[in-house]
């Protein structure tokens, strides 16, 4: 009778131990990291989506700018070189390869719409606004799925890093999800240069 009540008590205290591991939670964080990456992919996807008839509709009005739109274009292609799946938010090189053309094609983009601003009838095609609106959005909807992301990231990592759950990552073999950062931290301590241009 003291052996059952004794294997009982160590069972309990072994279930007790189990719930407060932090495995759950780990899983709930495993999952929302991955639903978070999948919303930035989606939403990256939709910019190079746009892309073609963004180009497109700038070529009929800005042909000789052809530099600009094959910067844009190559932009674009490197993405189809740089492809990422699912589940490498666990590699860091990876996310910071994928990062790294995004920022390029988010460069070019930026440029070729620099570069339209110097067409009036291009600015009034209606087209050409959508699309400018529609990449606008984006870009926002990039934005927020990123924030979103790291925010994830971080709440992942963290009880990763906290007690229990720091055992439990160790025993099952859990590592840090990679995140995004910023490409030049000194530039930050810069301020930005404002040159008002002179009528």
């Amino acid at each position: 009778m003291i052996r059952t009540i004794k294997g009982l008590a160590v069972l309990l205290a072994m279930l007790t131990l189990l719930s407060g591991c932090g495995y759950n939670a780990m899983q709930a964080a495993d999952e929302q990291v991955d639903a978070a990456w999948a919303e930035v992919l989606n939403q990256y996807q939709r910019r190079a989506d746009l892309v073609p008839n963004l180009v497109n509709s700038v070529k009929g009005y800005a042909a000789h700018e052809a530099s600009v739109m094959s910067e844009v274009t190559e932009a674009r292609a490197r993405l189809t070189q740089q492809p990422i799946t699912q589940t490498q938010p666990d590699d860091a090189e990876a996310v910071a390869r994928f990062d790294g053309a995004q920022r390029q094609l988010g460069s070019a983009l930026q440029h070729l719409l620099v570069i339209a601003e110097n067409y009036p009838d291009l600015k009034a095609s209606g087209a050409f606004r959508d699309l400018q609106v529609q990449l606008e959005g984006t870009e926002n909807r990039i934005a927020v799925a990123r924030g979103r992301y790291i925010t994830s990231v971080r709440e992942y990592n963290v009880l990763l890093r906290q007690f229990p759950g720091v055992v439990t990552a160790k025993l099952m073999g859990y590592q840090p999800k990679a995140n995004f950062s910023v490409q030049n931290e000194a530039a930050l301590a810069q301020p930005p240069a404002v040159d008002f241009v002179k009528p």
